[in-house]
């Protein structure tokens, strides 16, 4: 099961609702706040709980009152003086001190909450500090105790860091890491070297202009020539005075990008670069003084997914990072969509673009998607909390270790899910805004372009969505042999009913019968158990036919592997999203609405493999496709009249939203 956030009872009254949550501006939008069949403000404590509404408000309130987060429309700052600010304004945030220690172990999702926050703002200078603190930072915290010197310089900005993983010739392919840390036992020392310019460090966010130091991975070798694979090793590229670079180190920008211009992403190349043999992150293995090698992990697989845990975490955030992006693009959208009047059942009068049936299709499954979206994001997270745990306890449990895998599994398909999904809706929400949404200054050019690169750091998606479905491959045997199996998580415990469940047909006979979550979410289970089983034919079908593994696991992506990893990703979005929407313990004021979000979010989202369905046999007859597309249009119907009190509960202040068009107050042509 996955983990109940904040399913509690109404804790408070209307009087602290409004403290928390101030009304909004009468204006255009307020004819459809007074249709929404629940009060937003409700909604909005339901889901995030008072403390995190709290600490939303204080962030928000103090980025603009600060002047460093002015915004200056019009101006436009050139790159250099962009990263500049961004760098100022990252500093500024370590001073503002929003969390303590002890509020973050006491609630974890408040650290995830604070940097959406900050975010939703300018994903520049959030990012900056995210890598500083939760990236560099995290995988120091992770390796030993012996770093703790070392983590306070990091939290008073002594020192700031980067995580150099990625090379100019390597980068989804963390095997292939061509930068060298060799043993020098006489002088107790590792040397970093770049063997040629393709090893050269590349896309490292902060390593452009301002990291003093570097988490840098490397391929390890012992005195005796051995090479015990990729490890990492903290490095310093900079003077902590001067910023000049260290003897031996080059290193610098690598130029403007698409989006995201405030964050200076950068490259570095070792010559000769001897660092204490105390810098490397003992996470996986060490080096006696005599240049001995030792692990805790006697499987080398084992060792090489721990040396890149961290990953899992980042990939995480990059779900939640989407799932935002996700929702500032559906707040200007759906708020211009309810107060731009178009054409009209008569000449003399026209209706907002809102009611036009195209107009819901376009946006309002997206609208599903972020309340799942961010659901998951977090109901993820918190599972990751517990790894981390375990990590830090130097925990060596098999739990531990299939906990790791399944979380593994999750956030390298939730990753391209989330982000590929904020993606296309940036670019639908630019679209359905007409010409309007194509002016910069309504954001939203800025926010597809700074969601864009999601899509492919911490791994590119289609690369990714491989490892969930060798995961998903991997209980194959299990599966064949009835030997009963379960994961930590249980996301695929259902595939022990493999047997029972690829016999299952769609039975709905109306549209009536389509509008719950639960026939989107059986349709789906019976589409993982298929696709696993076509995936399995697949490749022993090209094994036998004389293929390598190489060549067959390749040969075996495209419409049944990579459509896998997506429709499992999308069972367990759904999954958790449902289990949540119905739980009893749901305001009975607000459960019809979540239920009609889930029940969208199941059915759009597979709608997409109808065709899939069909060819399997799941379901037949033109009656059933169309009792789903009816569905779709019947649920974006009702949720019509609540869009705009939907997108209330997430849509942050219009300082921080800064679109002239998606104003809370619906005004959208005034100044």
């Amino acid at each position: 099961m996955a983990p109940t956030l904040n399913v509690k009872e109404d804790s408070g009254n209307r009087s602290s609702w409004n403290t928390l949550l101030p009304d909004f501006p009468k204006g255009p939008l307020s004819k459809y706040r007074k249709k929404a069949s629940f009060n937003w403000k409700e909604m909005a404590v339901f889901l995030d709980g008072e403390d995190i509404i709290q600490l939303k408000n204080r962030i928000f309130s103090a980025l603009e009152s600060d002047p460093f987060f002015a915004h200056h429309p019009g101006e436009e700052l050139s790159r250099e003086k962009y990263q500049e600010l961004t760098f100022l304004r990252c500093k500024r945030l370590f001073e503002y001190d929003f969390l303590t220690q002890q509020e973050i172990m006491e609630n974890p999702l408040k650290i995830l909450n604070m940097v959406i926050c900050i975010g939703m703002y300018d994903w520049s200078p959030c990012l900056q500090f995210f890598l500083h603190c939760g990236v560099f930072g995290g995988t120091i915290l992770s390796a030993s105790k012996r770093f703790a010197d070392f983590m306070k310089k990091i939290y008073n900005m002594e020192i700031f860091g980067c995580f150099a993983l990625t090379e100019l010739s390597h980068g989804t392919n963390t095997k292939g890491i061509r930068t060298t840390a060799t043993f020098d036992r006489n002088t107790q020392e590792f040397i970093i070297n770049s063997p040629d310019f393709e090893a050269a460090k590349f896309w490292v966010g902060n390593m452009g202009k301002h990291a003093t130091h570097a988490v840098v991975y490397a391929q390890l070798y012992t005195p005796d020539g051995q090479c015990q694979g990729l490890h990492s090793f903290i490095v310093q590229i900079r003077d902590t005075k001067t910023l000049l670079p260290m003897p031996g180190v080059m290193v610098g920008d690598i130029g403007k990008k698409i989006g995201q211009n405030g964050l200076d992403n950068g490259f570095a190349m070792f010559h000769n670069v001897r660092i204490p043999k105390e810098n490397i992150l003992n996470i996986t293995g060490d080096v006696s003084p005599e240049g001995k090698y030792s692990s805790s992990f006697k499987d080398v697989k084992e060792r090489f997914s721990a040396a890149l845990g961290s990953l899992s975490s980042g990939r995480i955030l990059i779900t939640a990072v989407s799932a935002t992006n996700l929702k500032l693009a559906l707040s200007i959208a759906i708020r211009f969509s309810a107060t731009r009047h178009q054409f009209g059942p008569t000449d003399e009068e026209e209706i907002p673009v809102i009611e036009y049936q195209t107009q819901q299709w376009r946006l309002l499954p997206y609208l599903a998607a972020a309340y799942a979206l961010d659901y998951f994001s977090k109901s993820l997270f918190e599972n990751f909390v517990e790894f981390y745990a375990g990590l830090l306890t130097k925990q060596r449990s098999q739990r531990q270790a299939d906990l790791g895998r399944e979380i593994h599994a999750l956030s390298a398909a939730s990753k391209p899910l989330s982000s590929w999904t904020a993606q296309q809706a940036a670019q639908e929400c630019r679209e359905a805004c007409g010409g309007h949404g194509y002016l910069a200054m309504n954001r939203l050019g800025e926010i597809r372009n700074d969601n864009d690169p999601n899509c492919t750091y911490e791994g590119d998606n289609n690369v990714l969505l491989q490892q969930t479905s060798s995961y998903l491959m991997s209980w194959m045997n299990c599966i064949r042999n009835k030997v009963p199996f379960e994961s930590p998580l249980g996301t695929v415990n259902f595939l022990q009913d493999y047997h029972h469940i690829i016999g299952w047909r769609f039975k709905a006979n109306s549209i009536d019968d389509c509008m719950d979550s639960s026939v989107p979410l059986a349709a789906y289970k019976w589409l993982v158990c298929y696709l696993l089983r076509e995936s399995d034919l697949k490749l022993r079908k090209e094994k036998q036919s004389g293929h390598s593994d190489f060549e067959a696991k390749n040969n075996c992506q495209v419409y049944y592997c990579r459509s896998l990893a997506i429709v499992f990703i999308e069972q367990t979005v759904l999954q958790r999203y449902h289990d949540y929407t119905h739980d009893p313990n749901v305001p009975s004021t607000l459960q019809p609405v979540l239920k009609n979000l889930s029940a969208l979010y199941g059915l759009w989202s597979l709608s997409k493999h109808l065709a899939v369905l069909y060819q399997g046999g799941y379901v037949s007859g033109e009656q059933a496709g169309r009792f789903v597309q009816n569905a779709i249009l019947e649920l974006c119907s009702r949720l019509k009249d609540d869009a705009v009190a939907l997108v209330d509960v997430f849509a942050p202040p219009d300082f921080i939203l800064n679109s002239p068009i998606g104003k809370a107050s619906g005004e959208i042509f005034e100044a």
